[in-house]
């Protein structure tokens, strides 16, 4: 593609964001910034369901209200921190990367560590992380891990991830359900219901949208199966999958929201939800040794997620500098671990660099300016919170499965022809979805990397940081016999 002329003389402005030594102009920056927005503004509206509609060890929603209140709150304080994050990552990173509440990570905190201690409780052990990782990249740490790991295995992180948030879109739209076998395809064997078909309608639409390259495939399918979803729900009255008591009243029903209009579409954002976290707390609720191995949890999977991300994207943009370094890594890497804490302070759970931020790179992004119009952008969406209560989850999971098909990629950088990286990438990105866990497949992809490399009398191409974090990760894995003999319940 050619590289269009520089919109103006080298300035102070243009040499801190390299816009003319990376080819670009600012109307590239501006349309690729727009482009990563429409790309991934459905995060506003996913997080709210999947952290929002989740109830703590005390049978609490996020701020302590209904399951409405919980939503519009999270969707405003989910807006809020992407935008202002996402406008640090383009001022002090300079790249162009957006960042947002983690797919995986807000599951973690939502179903793992909420219904053993408070919101606040749980919060607080994300802050925790965040700054323990803030602490890593500022020591070098986190940098120096970056590089140890081998190519391949940061690219079959991307990959498991695509396959992880996958399941979680066929599962949360009920097309996938546990059973015997394993899993169950729809209901008792086949499609039924109109949730179904609006599922299908929207996934059908995404994929022609995406492979048609059309600009915000992603958000237009959301509205539009939205639209679909609102209209069959006003003919058919199909109403919830699950009652009032908590128990499966229609099976054919909408599995979360029933997609109805609200009264109001724009609002005042409820940011009721920033600093309601306990800093210790999750320390008192579950003890020390638990807490730690949870915070553990959260940070390897937070410290590997990114890394994989910015390589892929430095890589499909071209940014990658003459040694095959990120520019500016370990600011690109303080800000998002400040991201994670800041995330958990606004209690959306931890927020990390998000893959779609590469369609941003794709319609020519190569700067932190785009990352800059996509942060205004996810501030101005703060105030159109109460549309979430509209989309159910039939028409918003299409999303996690296109964005997985996108994450997946990246498996064409993988060469399975040698075994020895082979098959710590298939384990990685086969163990993170089915066992729901982005940590455990990061750590077997280590450990049987790392073993592997050792039996194969390759030892010496393991780097001494490798070791310790395959130690770290044989720690993890062995949480079960350590808490026994350490007497932690």
């Amino acid at each position: 593609m050619a590289v269009e002329a520089p919109d103006r003389a080298v300035t102070g402005w243009d040499r801190w964001f390299h816009l003319t030594e990376r080819g670009s102009t600012v109307s590239r920056e501006v349309r690729g910034g727009l482009v990563t927005f429409f790309t991934m503004a459905y995060i506003v509206v996913l997080n709210p369901l999947i952290i929002g509609t989740a109830k703590d060890s005390t049978d609490n929603f996020l701020g302590g209200g209904s399951i409405v209140q919980s939503i519009t709150m999270v969707t405003a304080a989910t807006a809020l921190m992407a935008g202002l994050l996402t406008i640090a990552m383009g001022a002090i990173g300079r790249f162009p990367v957006a960042l947002a509440a983690g797919l995986g990570l807000n599951g973690f905190v939502a179903f793992t560590l909420a219904p053993q201690m408070t919101w606040a409780d749980a919060m607080g052990l994300v802050v925790i992380e965040g700054i323990i990782i803030a602490l890593l990249v500022l020591t070098g740490f986190r940098t120096a891990v970056f590089h140890a790991v081998p190519e391949q295995l940061k690219y079959a992180i991307g990959v498991g991830i695509g396959l992880f948030i996958t399941i979680i879109g066929f599962v949360d739209a009920g097309i996938a359900r546990p059973g015997v076998p394993l899993i169950s395809f729809g209901t008792n064997g086949a499609l039924r219901g109109w949730p179904t078909f609006v599922f299908v309608f929207g996934l059908l639409l995404l994929a022609v949208l995406v492979a048609k390259k059309v600009k915000g495939a992603i958000l237009i399918g959301i509205v539009a199966t939205t639209i679909l979803a609102i209209i069959v729900e006003a003919i058919a009255k199909v109403g919830p999958r699950v009652g009032a008591d908590g128990s499966i009243a229609n099976e054919l029903g909408w599995s979360l929201n029933v997609p109805r209009l609200p009264d109001t579409v724009v609002s005042t954002p409820d940011l009721g939800l920033l600093g309601q976290f306990n800093l210790l707390g999750g320390i008192k609720a579950i003890g020390l040794i638990a807490a730690i191995l949870a915070i553990f949890s959260l940070m390897l999977s937070d410290f590997f997620d990114t890394m994989g991300t910015v390589f892929g994207i430095a890589n499909e943009g071209e940014i990658l500098d003459e040694k095959g370094d990120v520019p500016h890594l370990e600011a690109i890497l303080l800000v998002d671990s400040v991201a994670a804490a800041a995330g958990g302070a606004a209690s959306v759970s931890s927020n990390t660099s998000y893959i779609e931020s590469a369609s941003g790179v794709g319609e020519g992004a190569r700067t932190g300016i785009a990352s800059l119009v996509t942060g205004v952008l996810f501030l101005v969406a703060m105030f159109f919170s109460p549309l979430v209560t509209v989309i159910p989850h039939e028409a918003a999971t299409p999303a996690l499965v296109i964005v997985g098909f996108l994450m997946m990629t990246q498996i064409r950088h993988i060469d399975f022809t040698d075994y020895s990286i082979g098959i710590p990438a298939f384990l990685t990105l086969t163990i993170m979805p089915f066992t729901y866990s982005i940590t455990n497949g990061i750590g077997a992809g280590f450990v049987s990397w790392t073993l592997i490399q050792v039996s194969t009398g390759k030892a010496r191409e393991v780097k001494p940081l490798m070791w310790a974090v395959t130690a770290a990760f044989v720690v993890y894995f062995a949480y079960d016999p350590i808490s026994t003999v350490l007497g932690v319940s």
